[in-house]
């Protein structure tokens, strides 16, 4: 197995990334490259990896979707219960990276995290799917639990308690991460990869490249 995986290399060749075209604001950059990212068959372009710390310094990662970008802040919704949100509470920063294979390039980005107003909560929460909007309520996230089988039985319930409609449990909201440094990650062949890094003083984007 260990042979198997050294053995596995590709060498990227379908960009590269230059100072001219990024130009020094990472934000429109990065919006183009999420809109080129939407035009390949990639899953979920907008899935990226969520990286928190919790209250004894460890580190946890998982998979969420980016679901609003404004400037620099980029939101994603979940649990606040959960244990993404008990470490949010315990070190309210976080790190986050794109990956889009099909274009080779990566993104990451770092910053500070607040919780999202709960008028931007409710009206998000109105635009999910009915079923979406009832999982939010039957799913204790993280939670230990038996089996699926409790899972269904409380969403059976909930379909009878909200036969129309169903209100945005006052556990369940966005965070943002209000970004302070943005990488951007272009593969190149044999290993060169291009690096250009930003991060906000306060008032300005400073960029430099750095070595892959």
């Amino acid at each position: 197995m260990s042979r198997d995986l050294e053995g596995l290399r590709r060498d990227y060749q379908v960009g590269q990334l230059n100072e001219h075209d990024a130009g020094s604001d990472p934000i429109t950059l990065f919006a183009r490259w999420l809109g080129d990212a939407k035009n390949t068959t990639q899953l979920e372009p907008n899935a990226m990896t969520l990286a928190t710390v919790d209250s004894m310094g460890k580190p946890h990662a998982r998979i969420v979707l980016l679901k609003g970008q404004d400037g620099r802040d980029f939101k994603f919704y979940t649990n606040y219960l959960s244990h993404k949100g008990e470490e949010l509470t315990a070190s309210p920063s976080a790190a986050l990276v794109f990956w889009w294979d099909q274009l080779e390039r990566q993104v990451r980005v770092e910053g500070d995290v607040a919780k999202l107003s709960d008028e931007e909560n409710d009206a998000y929460f109105q635009e999910r799917p009915r079923g979406s909007r009832l999982g939010a309520w039957a799913s204790r996230q993280s939670e230990i639990i038996d089996s699926h089988d409790v899972l269904t039985r409380k969403m059976s319930q909930l379909e009878d308690r909200y036969p129309t409609d169903a209100p945005r449990p006052s556990h369940w909201g966005g965070y943002m991460v209000r970004a302070t440094r943005i990488e951007f990650w272009q593969g190149r062949s044999s290993r060169l990869h291009d690096r250009l890094d930003y991060r906000f003083d306060g008032k300005t984007w400073a960029r430099v490249r750095r070595s892959p």
